[in-house]
């Protein structure tokens, strides 16, 4: 990450500071305004993969959801703003979100089906801070796409390996999930995805 404001905002002040049709991406993270780095051509080409997989799905169960994009998400502490790499959201909850329409800003977990974060080399934002910002939330699933296995030993284990971390959530806290190489997805969102995580790590190339 690269950090470009070192004072300390708002997340409204986030907002009115965003940049009109910016080619960068920005999170706030405590307070303090990081541009995201591009990523890898691996990276996009997950993140490309699984968005095209679960557009497939939701046509096919022909579900009110959908993948938006832009969108910010607004945890419940002030001092924060994500852009999830993928954001699935439920259309039929929308009009209960008073900033979406004008402002494409999500602040309730009850409007998001799934969030997915590709793990990059901020890793630890993935594992620590946004796992507890959506926990916080409310949404009722989050991705870790960890295709390098770049994340620290005690979350994707020692020799660490390429991990797909899913959190659910369950009587208010999350619950892990973890999936290796020809383990099938479960997901709350898309019960009827038949997606193995090494598809996912392979970015959907044949072998």
């Amino acid at each position: 990450m690269i950090q470009t404001i070192s004072k300390t905002i708002t997340f409204d002040e986030f907002v009115a500071w965003y940049p009109e049709n910016s080619v960068h991406k920005y999170e706030l993270h405590n307070g303090v305004i990081v541009e995201m780095p591009l990523g890898t051509g691996d990276h996009s080409e997950v993140m490309g993969f699984i968005s095209g997989e679960i557009n497939f799905e939701i046509r096919r169960l022909q579900l009110p959801y959908f993948i938006p994009g832009d969108c910010l998400l607004k945890p419940v502490r002030d001092e924060a703003g994500y852009q999830p790499d993928i954001i699935v959201l439920d259309r039929t909850a929308l009009a209960n979100e008073p900033r979406w329409k004008k402002e494409s800003i999500i602040t309730m977990g009850s409007s998001v089906r799934l969030a997915v974060e590709v793990v990059s080399t901020n890793w630890q934002d993935d594992y620590l801070v946004k796992v507890a910002d959506y926990e916080r939330l409310s949404i009722p699933e989050y991705w870790v796409v960890d295709y390098a296995a770049l994340g620290g030993r005690r979350f994707i284990g020692n020799p660490k390996q390429p991990t797909i971390s899913v959190y659910q959530l369950v009587d208010g806290e999350y619950q892990i999930s973890q999936f290796r190489g020809s383990e099938r997805i479960e997901s709350l969102a898309f019960p009827e995805l038949k997606l193995t995580a090494e598809q996912i790590f392979r970015a959907g190339l044949p072998n």
